[in-house]
C-alpha cells in the first residue's frame, strides 16, 4: 500500500538525521541558546533579507501557531481566518483553549479576501456597541493554504494594506511555506513574506525535518517577551540544539528549495495524469497538495493499492481525495500512481 495521503509520514531527510547521530553525545546550552540555533537563526535571516528579524525555534505547527496568536492579542481580542483556516478546522480549538475566539470568514479556493476583511473591521469598530463583542485582533492565513492554494504578491499587499489600516498585526502559517516557494507560478518569495508579515513561520515538519517550525518576527520589538510564551504555551524544547541542526542544515547550501521543488514536480506528474484522464481538482493548486475529483468506483479501485486522505463528498455523489507529495516521495511511486490513474 503507497501512502498519498499526506506530506509528513517520512520521518528526516538523511543529511539531518546524520548530523544528529555525529552531535548525538555533544553538550551543549538547552532552550535554544546554543550556537546551533544561533547559526540556524542566521542562516534565515539571510534566506529572508531581514537581518534584523527575531528568529524562535518551537516544537511543531500547533504550537507555533497557538503561541503566536496568544503572545499577539489581548484577552478581549480575537484572530480573523478563512473559514478554511487550519486554526479553525484542524486544531482541534488550540487557539481557542488559550482564550481567544476565531473569527472566520468566507473564503474563494481557501483564501481570505481583502474586501471581506475590510468588511468585518469597519463593520466592527462603527458599531456602538461593540464593546460587547469580540475584536478583530490579527489575521491569520497559510502559504499555501489548507486548500493547497496560494497567495500572490498582490494579494497579502492588498490584506497587509487593510491590516495596516484597522492597524492588525499579519501572522502567516508556513508549515507548507517550503512547497509553496517551488510552486509552478509562485511570486511570493521568504523576503516578501519578511515583508509583508508581521509574524511568521517557516515549516521544518512537513519539509524534511524531524519536527519543528521557525517563528520569524522581522520587527523582533513586536513580541518583546516571545520567549516566555513560548514555555508557557509548551512549545519550547529544552534540547533545542536539535532544532537548531536541523534548521542549519536545512538552510545550507539550499536544501530547503531543493525539498520544495522535488515534491512540486513530483505533483505536477500527478496533475498531468488526472488531466488525461479528464479527473477534475477541485482547487486550483500548484504546490504539493492536489484534491482530485472522484467517483465511488474510481476511489474504489485505487484504494486497492494507495492511500489517500478523503477531503470531502460532493452532492453528485463524488468524492474529493487529498492527494500530497513530499521531499521523501519517490519517482517509483509518482509512476505507480500515474499508471493506475491511466487505468481508470
Amino acid at each position: 500500500m503507497i501512502r498519498m495521503e499526506c506530506d509528513y509520514s517520512e520521518g528526516a531527510h538523511p543529511w539531518i538525521l546524520q548530523r544528529l547521530l555525529d552531535t548525538n553525545l555533544e553538550q551543549s546550552p538547552g532552550y535554544g541558546t546554543d550556537g546551533y540555533c544561533d547559526r540556524a537563526r542566521e542562516l534565515i535571516r539571510s534566506a529572508c533579507h531581514a537581518p534584523q528579524a527575531a528568529v524562535e525555534f518551537l516544537v511543531g505547527g500547533t504550537q507555533a501557531n497557538a503561541t503566536v496568536i496568544a503572545a499577539s492579542l489581548r484577552p478581549y481580542q480575537g484572530a480573523v481566518c478563512a473559514d478554511t483556516g487550519h486554526i479553525h478546522v484542524h486544531e482541534t480549538g488550540a487557539v481557542e483553549a488559550a482564550g481567544h475566539k476565531i473569527l472566520p470568514l468566507p473564503s474563494l479556493d481557501g483564501k481570505l479576501l481583502p474586501q471581506d476583511l475590510e468588511q468585518l473591521c469597519a463593520a466592527h469598530f462603527a458599531d456602538p456597541s461593540r464593546e460587547h463583542m469580540v475584536q478583530p485582533g490579527m489575521v491569520y492565513l497559510s502559504h499555501p493554504t489548507e486548500c493547497g492554494t496560494l497567495y500572490t504578491r498582490q494579494e497579502l499587499e492588498e490584506i497587509r494594506k487593510v491590516c495596516d489600516r484597522w492597524s492588525l498585526p499579519l501572522f502567516i502559517d508556513g508549515a507548507r511555506c517550503g512547497y509553496g516557494l517551488a510552486a509552478e507560478g509562485a511570486d511570493v518569495d521568504l523576503p516578501d513574506l519578511a515583508r509583508l508579515a508581521h509574524v511568521f513561520t517557516i515549516g521544518g515538519t512537513k519539509v524534511g525535518a524531524l519536527f519543528g517550525e521557525a517563528v520569524v518576527m522581522p520587527d523582533p520589538g513586536l513580541l518583546p517577551d516571545f520567549r516566555y510564551m513560548i514555555k508557557r504555551h509548551g512549545g519550547m524544547l529544552a534540547k533545542g540544539r536539535l532544532l537548531g541542526i536541523q534548521f542549519e542544515t536545512l538552510f545550507e547550501d539550499d536544501l530547503y528549495r531543493q525539498l520544495g521543488r522535488h515534491a512540486v514536480e513530483l505533483a505536477g506528474q500527478i496533475r498531468a495524469a488526472l488531466q488525461r484522464q479528464g479527473i477534475p481538482q477541485r482547487f486550483p493548486t500548484t504546490a504539493n497538495q492536489i484534491f482530485a475529483v472522484f467517483t465511488p468506483e474510481q476511489r474504489a479501485r485505487l484504494e486497492e493499492s494507495f492511500l489517500f486522505s478523503f477531503w470531502e463528498g460532493l452532492p453528485d455523489g463524488r468524492v474529493v481525495l487529498r492527494i500530497c507529495t513530499s521531499w521523501a516521495t519517490s519517482a517509483g511511486d509518482v509512476d505507480a500512481l500515474c499508471a493506475a490513474l491511466a487505468e481508470l
